[in-house]
């Protein structure tokens, strides 16, 4: 299994604590390289225009680092492009985006939707994201087991295209039999104590957002 990294360069403050000790090799986008950087870490490739670094940031990523890929295309964003090099030229099992969330808004948009491109139908299952309260694993059509994560007491099932009978078992709120052509977010849902959720359907790709509220959560699932 090679499980690789992807610090792209959202706000530092929604990073995952202790997020240099997560497993895996780390890839730096855009301003996430030099993030890494600058924590003592040495990506195994970077990408990006590099149009958010200054000249001298630019300059100590550029000796940091081996392969530096440029991007101009301007068909794929950053993070397009460094998902596709992990998992095609590096032979990634697993990518985890890191610093994904937060800050511009179309940012993020793009970045969830990202699993949702027929190119990188083959990785979908293979994709996650984590930031300092959320967890989203992304999904091809069929039936998975869900177990909850120690500390992560909401479960959110978001398809994000047409979907077809999708169906949520063994959690709070289940659901039977729903399609819709349109994304929607089944938010709010809960684990229940001791118990796995399965969740179903037969079209469409759904984000499964496991997730902590460090402002109201009272307590750990």
């Amino acid at each position: 299994m090679k499980r690789l990294n992807l610090l792209v360069g959202g706000p530092k403050a929604l990073y995952p604590a202790n997020w240099q000790q997560m497993p895996g090799e780390w890839v730096g986008v855009d301003r996430g390289a030099l993030h890494l950087v600058q924590a003592g870490i040495t990506p195994l490739f970077v990408v990006g225009d590099f149009d958010s670094l200054t000249i001298d940031e630019h300059q100590q990523v550029v000796k940091a680092v081996a392969e530096v890929h440029q991007k101009s295309d301007q068909d794929e964003t950053d993070t397009d492009m460094a998902v596709r090099i992990a998992f095609v030229d590096h032979q990634a099992t697993e990518v985890c985006l890191v610093g994904a969330t937060g800050g511009r808004l179309d940012h993020f948009l793009s970045n969830l939707f990202l699993p949702t491109q027929p190119r990188f139908a083959a990785y979908t299952n293979h994709i996650s994201m984590i930031d300092a309260e959320n967890f989203i694993q992304f999904y091809q059509p069929g039936a998975y087991q869900l177990s909850a994560m120690a500390g992560y007491r909401y479960l959110g099932i978001v398809p994000l295209t047409t979907i077809a009978h999708l169906e949520i078992q063994g959690a709070k709120y289940p659901l039977a039999d729903w399609s819709s052509e349109t994304p929607f977010s089944w938010a709010s849902n809960e684990f229940l104590p001791g118990q796995s959720a399965t969740i179903s359907w037969t079209k469409g790709i759904v984000a499964v957002i496991q997730s902590r509220d460090l402002r109201g959560q009272q307590q750990d699932n």
